[in-house]
């Protein structure tokens, strides 16, 4: 136990050093992007100075062309008649032609310089613009790292004595991080941008069936377009619920379950789907500690999706209890099952709840065989 013990307060003076660590690097990373973007805003005005002026000599340019070419057929005609005209008229006719000709030069010579100035800046600027999306990356993957850390740490100790887990947790986290972005980047993209795109085609064609063939073809389409745009609504709402479930902090746990899997459920019946999506409420309807409603509300979500995804069930039961001192919800399905012994890639959603769950000091136990559905039971103490 004293062995125990002096790994634990090892273990926490180690931590506390990485959150330090952490910490500075985070602002380090900070202050390389705030000096990039700097630099990247006076190289953008040096830039566009020199487009100024090599526009500028272009303009100039042409005009010494024009000039040039009347000081040469000056000086021809000069010089074919030089006899009418006296040595110092032909002198000066030469003279103007050269003159010109060189300033025409030297013009094109900085026009050289400043078009290699500006590829300069050019590439200069893109290095630049380079180094602070990577800086961006790195502070962000930095700070989810870093608010973990500084969250209650208290189960950390026996997650870490595992040295595998040593070595893949705050890859797991970042990992986690950026797939969650690429994930609601593509949702949003593929679902209600690209719905809300075709709103707008549908709209004009709406139109012209109206004037080419008449109201009930119109109407038709109206009905059409009203259920696309249901089923935009339902992604939008889909998408907020994932990000953050505001009903929680006005409703509480309950009315936002009940909520949730209704709007699921008739969705999913959008779909020509026949999952029916069953919920009770066994227990009191009280209000609990914020991070216990959004952690039970998550790891139901969670299970949820996962029937929904790949399970192939017709029928979904989720069951809630609050009693005095612990939470207890019950999410089962009549789906294909699966052997719950073998490793998945899909298995890191599980192993995300099984975190959460530890550092609630809750426990998960997920019951499942081939074509017999599967039972996921959930347990959360309550601490006032």
């Amino acid at each position: 136990m004293a062995a125990k013990n002096t790994n634990t307060s090892l273990l926490d003076t180690i931590l506390k050093k990485m959150i330090v660590t952490v910490d500075q690097s985070k602002g380090e990373l900070f202050a390389i992007a705030e000096q990039s973007r700097r630099d990247y805003e006076s190289l953008l005005g040096e830039l566009e100075q020199v487009r100024i002026q090599v526009h500028d000599l272009i303009d100039e340019q042409d005009e010494l062309e024009t000039k040039v070419r009347m000081a040469r057929n000056r000086l021809s005609e000069v010089s074919q008649n030089f006899h009418t005209y006296s040595e110092e008229t032909v002198r000066q006719a030469y003279e103007k032609a050269h003159n010109l000709q060189m300033q025409l030069l030297v013009s094109r010579q900085k026009e050289k310089q400043f078009l290699e100035k500006r590829n300069d800046l050019e590439r200069r600027l893109s290095t630049i613009e380079s180094t602070i999306e990577r800086a961006e990356h790195l502070v962000s993957q930095v700070s989810v790292v870093l608010n973990y850390l500084t969250q209650d740490m208290k189960q950390i100790g026996e997650v870490l004595e595992d040295a595998r887990l040593k070595q893949e947790f705050g890859l797991q986290i970042m990992e986690a991080q950026e797939e969650e972005r690429k994930r609601l980047s593509r949702e949003i993209h593929d679902g209600p941008a690209q719905m809300m795109a075709n709103v707008l085609l549908r709209s004009d064609l709406i139109e012209r069936l109206y004037r080419e063939r008449g109201v009930d073809e119109a109407f038709k389409e109206i009905r059409s377009l009203k259920q696309m745009v249901r089923s935009a609504l339902y992604e939008v709402r889909r998408i907020i619920y994932d990000l953050r479930t505001m009903a929680l902090d006005d409703l509480g746990l309950v009315p936002t379950l009940k909520k949730y899997l209704a709007t699921v459920e008739e969705h999913v019946q959008s779909l020509k789907k026949t999952t029916k999506i069953h919920f009770t409420n066994m227990g009191s309807e009280r209000r609990l500690p914020s991070k216990l409603e959004v952690a039970l509300f998550r790891l139901i979500q969670e299970s949820v999706q996962n029937a929904l995804k790949h399970s192939e069930a017709t029928s979904i039961t989720v069951k809630l209890e609050i009693k005095a001192h612990q939470a207890l919800a019950v999410i089962k399905d009549n789906g294909r099952g699966f052997d719950i012994r073998e490793k998945k890639s899909s298995s890191f959603g599980i192993m995300g709840m099984k975190e959460r769950l530890e550092l609630l000091e809750g426990d998960l136990s997920i019951h499942s065989k081939p074509n017999d559905g599967t039972l996921v039971m959930i347990r959360v103490p309550i601490v006032d």
